[in-house]
């Protein structure tokens, strides 16, 4: 069970985030090892046939893993991603994503993540991307610049 300070602390991570402010993406979840994300389409998030641009679906699963990684690091820790590798298995042509990040081990220092993004169009949802993340847990900046 995720602590309530902790969070907190997840979720001022994503606020922080001027790139999801940026693309208007909403907190569905964050639990213990999960975080899990929406964004609805709008032609400025889009690519040249339509679809959400693989860029803002990287983005958002990015940032999905990253707070759920988060969720397990130990106190007074920050986290950065140091790589990931995303699949684009259909095209994400829907009105709204949703990107969920799930732990699949936490260290002290390296925790990986796993994450799917779903697209929906008429309700019915697509399996659109799947990534695997690697994220470390770096010491808090007291006045981040």
């Amino acid at each position: 069970m995720i602590s309530p300070i902790k969070a907190a602390e997840a979720l001022a991570i994503f606020n922080g985030q001027g790139a999801m402010r940026m693309l208007g993406a909403r907190v569905v979840e964050i639990a213990d090892g999960v975080a899990e994300f929406e964004l609805d389409f709008r032609d400025e998030l889009s690519q040249q046939a339509g679809y959400f641009h693989a860029g803002v679906v990287s983005t958002l699963i990015d940032t999905a893993g990253g707070c759920a990684g988060f969720t397990r690091m130990p106190e007074g820790s920050d986290v950065l991603t140091v790589e990931f590798k995303i699949n684009l298995l259909a095209p994400a042509n829907g009105e709204k994503i949703v990107a969920r990040g799930e732990v699949i081990k936490s260290g002290r220092t390296l925790t990986i993540t796993q994450g799917k993004v779903f697209v929906y169009k008429d309700g019915k949802p697509t399996l659109c991307a799947l990534m695997q993340q690697t994220l470390i847990a770096v010491a808090r900046k007291s006045n981040p610049a």
